[in-house]
């Protein structure tokens, strides 16, 4: 309930800062779960998606540090996120996405360069996509990076992929997630360009470094 009442809030929140959202591609999503797969540009990312992806339902991960305060744990609770240790994730980063999906009818947003200062992708998503027998979605955002740029109104366009299938023969090895990182970094660059071709990230790799090093703390 707090989660359906928190999105019409955000909703109402990004049409007074901002206007109308723009959202591509919705036919692309499959019925029933999904793992919704992002390359990490701004912090707002995951409330457009979740705006963007209604009805459905979704689930994320957060740093474990945002929970140690009672009142942001409790928000950050019903709206369905849950903790992750960046340095030393443990099998609660797979196993609890993996519940969500296949028990909770919840999505899960996930975004596999795991920072907005990098483009490295990992192999989480292909793993939890695998072992919940769900479809990974690609989904693009274009627009503001900073919040006076939201301020001015320029325009939020979130894009959807095709569904992308991991297989379930053989193993998931290296080469296997590989393959996957490939296909999920192709989607989202046709998404970009259906959009806007001219449109270009540019992570900051310094930032990057730091968080790098702040997880080792």
């Amino acid at each position: 309930m707090f989660y359906r009442i928190f999105r019409v809030i955000v909703r109402f929140i990004i049409f007074v800062l901002n206007g109308h959202m723009v959202v591509l591609g919705k036919e692309n999503i499959p019925e029933g779960t999904y793992v919704l797969v992002a390359p990490h540009r701004t912090w707002w990312e995951p409330v457009l998606f979740a705006v963007a992806g209604s009805p459905m339902e979704f689930s994320f991960m957060a740093k474990a540090e945002l929970f140690h305060n009672p009142i942001i744990r409790w928000i950050l609770t019903h709206a369905h996120a849950f903790p992750v240790d960046r340095a030393h994730p443990g099998p609660s980063a797979i196993k609890t996405p993996v519940t969500n999906l296949k028990k909770r009818n919840l999505s899960v947003i996930i975004f596999p360069t795991g920072t907005r200062y990098s483009n490295d992708v990992k192999g989480g998503a292909a793993l939890i996509s695998r072992l919940a027998r769900v479809q990974l979605v690609p989904v693009v955002y274009q627009g503001p990076l900073t919040f006076w740029g939201l301020l001015k109104r320029q325009k939020l366009i979130v894009g959807f992929g095709e569904p992308i299938t991991v297989s379930r023969q053989g193993r998931l090895d290296e080469a296997a997630i590989n393959e996957v990182d490939k296909e999920m970094k192709a989607a989202w660059k046709k998404i970009d360009d259906g959009i806007n071709p001219d449109f270009v990230y540019v992570p900051d790799t310094h930032k990057a470094e730091l968080e790098h090093e702040e997880g080792k703390l």
